[in-house]
């Protein structure tokens, strides 16, 4: 019964993890800023850290499993 959840969980946080990580390669390949108003660099690189640990937690729901 509990592992419906903890596979819901887990694809959230794979897919905004793994669309985050799309879209900041995309906008940094085409040289477009990831945030309005922000330094470039530091947009990447607290995109890039949310999304990995969006991928981190959501490997972490399937390990319930």
């Amino acid at each position: 019964m509990e592992n419906g959840p903890a596979i819901f969980a887990g694809m959230v946080f794979c897919l905004f993890g793994g669309g985050l990580l799309a879209w900041i390669a995309t906008s940094v390949r085409r040289h477009r800023p990831v945030a309005q108003g922000v330094s470039p660099v530091a947009s990447v690189t607290v995109a890039s850290l949310v999304s990995l640990i969006s991928l981190v937690a959501g490997v972490w729901c399937f390990t319930w499993l």
